[in-house]
């Protein structure tokens, strides 16, 4: 039928051209051909699956990708799950979890195996997103280390810098940060105040950086500061440095005490005299501003896919619950208005999941835009926020106790609009692209 009515209004457009009986039976072979060529996928959307978390869904991933899912849906149920209480009281996870999950292959999935790295696909990697969501344990950071710290130095760094420190990255026993926001500069990075001095072959670094996730425990961290001040703009004078844990005037504040991500150590970096050698310089002098804008894209649909796993987490949770809590003499899913609340829920979850894995698509095909990262990123991060709040409130006064897994959730969710740029920003970016002069 497709062919037909797209064949026939073709034909109508070409009555007046020279040649369009042969032009006409060109197209329709095409759309016939390309017809015959699609292999539908037999996997199940999350919108038709008994559970969203279900293994087997989803038509981006395969076989392999769902063998590789229950192995590492296993690794943080033995690893993290277990011990994952004792670090929110510490503000931060063991180095031995670092080191098993090295171990067990998922730190830096998607480095190159020339490179010391695992040489997995972009959706290997999504699934650790996704299943670190589904335990509702936020404290592990291995997202950033592996794929926002990781690929800027196989990207930008030397034979030299790979070769020192993607093995121990990959391995666990080098955890890795990255230092861009400040006191006065958040998701305005040219508002950045650290500074890098050239002094002989050496720079000499100064400022201070602040809500650094890895941070107390980081052994490498990837600072982002000024090499030139007299730039036309700060844009072309911001250059990116890798500073190892231990230099003399680098030193680490407090574990901050946030309200959320309790066992997630986020600290204060302060940079005094710290002398860095010529080859502390990631890429090319003053080119960190765009290596980093390179770089956003990946990391807002990280934020995005770890949002709405934590959606498909806290719907999950809540749905369980309603089925058992009872009121009135019978469960309280058997109200209406709880039936139809989770109907809206699923259904924007569902929504923003489609959207979610079309972005990993485009991200797999180097085709993931700016813009459209912007979209998945406010969208999903407002919409866990609106689930946090929903799902929490169908939990009643149980929802507000620290015990419930869906306090924890409604909590941690509070940062994702904050973090990898505020979503205010995500959306003057997307209102750029919309309004600017193609």
């Amino acid at each position: 039928m497709f062919v037909r009515l797209t064949a026939r209004s073709f034909y109508s457009g070409l009555k007046n051209v020279p040649g369009r009986g042969r032009a006409f039976f060109a197209v329709t072979k095409r759309l016939q051909h390309s017809q015959t060529h699609l292999v539908p996928s037999t996997r199940p959307e999350t919108s038709s699956t008994n559970s969203m978390m279900d293994i087997g869904s989803r038509r981006i991933f395969n076989e392999d990708h769902d063998l590789f899912r229950q192995s590492v849906r296993r690794f943080f149920q033995e690893e993290v799950v277990p011990h994952h209480k004792e670090w929110e009281k510490a503000g931060q996870v063991s180095r031995e979890v670092w080191e098993k999950a090295g171990e067990q292959g998922l730190l830096g999935l998607m480095t190159p195996v020339e490179h010391g790295g695992i040489g997995g696909d972009l959706f290997s990697t999504a699934i650790t997103w996704e299943e670190q969501m589904y335990i509702n344990c936020s404290g592990p950071g291995f997202p950033l280390h592996s794929d926002i710290v990781m690929p800027y130095i196989i990207k930008y760094g030397t034979k030299e810098q790979l070769d020192r420190f993607i093995p121990k990255l990959t391995a666990g026993t080098c955890i890795a940060a990255i230092a861009m926001t400040e006191p006065g500069a958040g998701s305005d990075l040219q508002g950045l105040k650290t500074y890098a001095k050239k002094d002989g072959s050496d720079w000499i670094l100064n400022g201070n950086k602040v809500f650094i996730t890895n941070g107390w425990m980081a052994d490498l961290v990837l600072v982002m500061a000024v090499t030139n001040r007299e730039a036309k703009t700060l844009a072309h004078g911001i250059s990116l440095f890798l500073v190892e844990n231990g230099m003399k005037g680098f030193q680490k504040g407090r574990k901050l005490e946030k309200i959320g991500l309790k066992a997630q150590d986020t600290a204060e970096l302060f940079f005094e005299d710290v002398r860095l050698p010529a080859d502390a310089l990631l890429g090319e002098l003053n080119k960190g501003f765009y290596y980093v804008m390179n770089e956003l894209p990946q990391e807002r649909l990280l934020i995005s896919d770890m949002a709405i796993s934590s959606c498909e987490f806290m719907f999950e949770e809540t749905r369980n619950y309603v089925l058992q809590r009872k009121a009135f003499g019978k469960t309280i899913a058997h109200l209406q208005t709880v039936q139809h609340k989770l109907a809206e829920l699923k259904t924007e979850i569902c929504v923003g999941r489609s959207y979610v894995d079309s972005c990993l698509q485009l991200l797999s095909e180097r085709r993931l835009d700016p813009a459209t990262a912007s979209m998945a990123k406010f969208w999903t991060t407002d919409l866990q926020n609106k689930v946090a709040t929903q799902c929490l409130q169908l939990h009643g006064g149980w929802g507000y106790m620290w015990e419930y897994p869906i306090a924890k959730a409604f909590v941690d969710s509070r940062i994702q609009p904050i973090y990898g740029g505020t979503n205010e920003i995500m959306k003057e970016l997307i209102a750029r692209n919309i309004v600017s002069q193609k």
